[in-house]
This record gives structure tokens, sequence and C-alpha cells, in this order.
């Protein structure tokens, strides 16, 4: 049975990690918040590239581009997966992990087996965990791309993106697919996979029909446009899949820390009734030996 001193540093200790995921709380709580302030201020920009590219589709003429082409055959896929750098958030990067898993088994479903698959990590957490998936013929774990984490954005971003247009450019991939775990609010985020390059014409069918009928001029040409809007979407693609994934990994870093703060606060309180109780004991057996000795005399 543990002593008096012994439970009042115990009680120390655990007030002490009380004190400390509540403090950690609070801070992954104003990054998610800022991540989360980032994301409503990129969507007006995504909005108006869509509303652009949805007017030039709606028009009569022809396009094509290099990123929207459909390769006849996949032989060379990418999967880019984000996680995170840090630690102390639950189980998101095993959540994203086991979504992973399940994607490349659709994938082969889908496309079949004669086909390689390159896994792209970001994020330290995320690249540890995907090397379990690597089966040394099919599936290849890329080292992770030098200068980016879960934590960049602007320039970083933008270069990234860009490297990743030249990979497909040059056939390096025939398909390039992103899965990362989707910001819907502070207590809900998905992990979601979608293809990146090409890109898919399904992606503004909504914009484009919204579009139909209103008389544009444009210039330069409308085919002209569309190339040069359309790596700018790609972009504001990539910088909003980096956000989202900032806003997700501290929303479930706000998460984990409640859980464990609120496991320390019961924690602490059977620990104090149980140092209350110690305590009674001990009053009441020095008044018993008080009162014994009383008698005695």
């Amino acid at each position: 049975m543990a002593t008096l001193r012994e439970l009042k540093g115990r009680i120390g200790s655990v007030a002490s990690s009380e004190k400390i995921t509540g403090a950690m709380k609070m801070i992954s709580s104003a990054k998610m918040h800022k991540a989360e302030g980032a994301l409503q201020r990129l969507v007006p920009f995504r909005s108006q590239i869509e509303t652009i590219i949805g007017n030039v589709l709606g028009s009569d003429a022809q396009f094509s581009s290099p990123i929207v082409t459909e390769p006849s055959e996949v032989r060379r896929l990418a999967v880019i997966v984000w996680g995170s750098d840090d630690g102390l958030c639950g189980a998101y990067n095993v959540n994203i992990f086991k979504h992973l898993a399940a994607y490349i088994k659709s994938l082969r479903k889908d496309l079949g087996n004669d086909f390689d698959i390159d896994i792209i990590p970001v994020g330290r957490k995320i690249a540890r965990a995907v090397t379990a998936l690597a089966d040394g013929s099919r599936i290849h774990v890329a080292e992770a791309p030098q200068g980016i984490d879960s934590k960049s954005d602007g320039a970083v971003v933008t270069e990234f993106m860009q490297s990743l247009e030249k990979d497909f450019l040059a056939k390096k991939y025939d398909r390039i697919d992103t899965l990362y775990m989707k910001f819907y609010t502070a207590g809900r985020q998905r992990p979601l996979a979608s293809q990146l390059l090409p890109v898919q014409p399904q992606t503004f069918a909504g914009t484009a029909s919204q579009a139909t009928g209103r008389p544009y001029l444009f210039e330069p040409s409308p085919n002209a446009i569309f190339n040069s809007v359309l790596p700018m979407f790609l972009m504001a693609v990539m910088q909003d899949i980096f956000t989202e994934n900032r806003a997700s990994e501290q929303a479930a870093r706000v998460m984990a820390m409640q859980a464990a703060n609120d496991n320390a606060k019961n924690l602490l309180d059977s620990l104090q009734l149980e140092y209350n109780k110690l305590r009674q004991q001990s009053i009441t057996s020095e008044l018993l030996d008080i009162v014994g000795g009383q008698v005695r005399d």
C-alpha cells in the first residue's frame, strides 16, 4: 500500500502532466486556427481560377494540354502521401497509413498489377511508416523530397509542384495521385485520395456547365488561356493540400491532448481521493492512540 508521501509525489507528477497537456492543447489549437484561416484565404483564389477555366471550357473552342492528356497505359504511378513531422497527434499517421494501404489495393484492382507504384512521403513520421508497404518489386518508397516537410508553404510548395509537373511531362510518371487528411472541422478530418496529374476534365465539369451560353471574347486564344491558367490551378491545389494537412494534424493533436488532459484529471481525482482516505485513516489512528493512552492513565 502506498504511503502518504508516495501518493503526494504521484499527485504532483500527474498535476504537472495535466498542466503540460493543457498548454500543448492551447498551442495546437492556436496553430489549427491559423491553418484554418489560411485555408479560408485560399478559397477565393482557387474559386477564381476554377471560374476562369470554367468560362474557357464553356466556349466552343478546342483544347489540348499535356497535363490533361490521359496516358494510353499506366506503367509507373506515384502516390504522394502527407503525414506529420512530429508526434503526439494520436492515431493521425496510423489512419493515413491504413488508408494508403487500402488505396494501393484499390489501384491494383482497377489498373491491374502490371505497373510500378512509387510512394512519395511528406512528413518524417509517415516516411517511417510507409517503408512497411515496399515489396521490393512493384511498390517502392521514394526518398522524401529535400527541403519539403509537412510545414512547408509558399515558394517551397510552388517549387515542389513544378518538380512534379516536370516529372510527369518527362514521362517519369504516367500518373500522380495524392493522399492526405482533409480538414472539415476541428473534430472531423477524413483521409482523401485523388488524381493530381493528369488533370481530369470532370474536375471542372460544374464550373464549365455554369459558364455555358455566356458571351466571352478571349484574348489570346482560349487554348492559350487554358494552358496558362491550368498550372496556376495545380499550384492552388497543392497549396490547399499542404494547408489542409497542417490544419488536420493540429486538430488531431488538439484531440489527443484533450484526451490526455482528461485522463490526467481523472487520475488526479482518483489519487486525491485515495490520498484523502489514507490521510483520514492516519488521523483516526492517531486519535485512537491518544484516546487509548488517556484511558490507560
